[in-house]
């Protein structure tokens, strides 16, 4: 099967895209793998016209907001997000008419739709620098309330905070984080941002998925406790060959992260079906937030 879907890679000039948090077999037949915004820059950079995009909605928008004549392709259609969906664009300019004017600083894990009411996007990685960034002392950030709690606790601006999470990395508490450092004393405890807050305050070291990879890289620990989706461990273990790596809870699972099968990405690449286009109406106002902050972070 793996065979079969690098020669259609090669038939339809395609790039093969997977998120940190896919089954290893995924992961092992992608071109690329990483966070989802630098899958869908790397994609855009690279002369394939079909993209195959292995994680979840929200990232295949993102690709087809960056790279607009090339062909996206989900390989499951039902691989959604749930935290992007606590955020409609209705339920976020109802929001707005409460507020007083201020900044909207859209994580990029939302739709395109809600991408193209804001002012700019964050990744994980970057929410404090983009926060930074704004003239303004008073702002809204969606959809994710652990990191907007993470990210005002920084900085001295007022930040509204949506009520979206993500189920997965909000379910940790610091009661696992204190059992897996009690069966693994020696091993250092990386959180995800999306983490709770209380979570985040014992970590040592706040990163996102690919920063977790560089920080295991670079650290002369030889054991972590992972504080994200379980999918990581892989990545980690790849990139590091000699060191151990312990989930913070097994319960850190994403279906939706798990759905696509090699089965899915042959059929795609044979039918070119499952195609995921963004609206030129939302796409236009959406890039703009987006490239603001990749201008911020180059």
């Amino acid at each position: 099967m793996k065979e079969r879907i690098r020669q259609l890679v090669k038939t339809r000039n395609a790039v093969v895209l997977a998120h940190n948090y896919q089954p290893p077999e995924i992961q092992e037949v992608a071109d690329l793998c990483g966070d989802s915004l630098e899958l869908s820059i790397k994609a855009a950079e690279t002369d394939a016209e079909v993209i195959v995009f292995c994680g979840v909605h929200f990232m295949a928008e993102t690709a087809s907001v960056l790279s607009p004549r090339k062909k996206v392709l989900l390989p499951r259609s039902d691989a959604g997000c749930p935290m992007a969906d606590m955020v409609t664009p209705h339920a976020l300019q109802d929001m707005l008419a409460k507020l007083s004017p201020m900044p909207v600083v859209t994580y990029v894990n939302s739709t395109a739709a809600v991408k193209a009411l804001s002012t700019i996007c964050c990744t994980s990685a970057n929410a404090l620098e983009v926060v930074q960034s704004l003239s303004e002392t008073e702002l809204l950030m969606v959809p994710d309330r652990n990191l907007a709690a993470n990210t005002a606790a920084q900085c001295d601006k007022k930040i509204h905070f949506w009520s979206g999470y993500c189920p997965i990395h909000d379910r940790l508490t610091p009661e696992q984080v204190r059992q897996a450092k009690a069966a693994h004393p020696e091993a250092l405890f990386m959180a995800h941002p999306e983490c709770r807050p209380e979570v985040v305050a014992i970590a040592d070291a706040v990163v996102s998925t690919s920063g977790m990879i560089r920080f295991a890289q670079e650290s002369p620990a030889e054991a972590f406790i992972i504080g994200s989706e379980v999918g990581l461990l892989y990545p980690l273990a790849k990139a590091n060959p000699t060191k151990r790596f312990y989930p913070a809870s097994s319960q850190m699972r994403c279906e939706d992260m798990k759905k696509i099968s090699l089965e899915d990405i042959a059929t795609v690449l044979t039918t070119l079906q499952g195609e995921v286009k963004v609206p030129e109406a939302i796409r236009a106002p959406a890039l703009s937030a987006v490239q603001r902050m990749i201008a911020l972070s180059r």
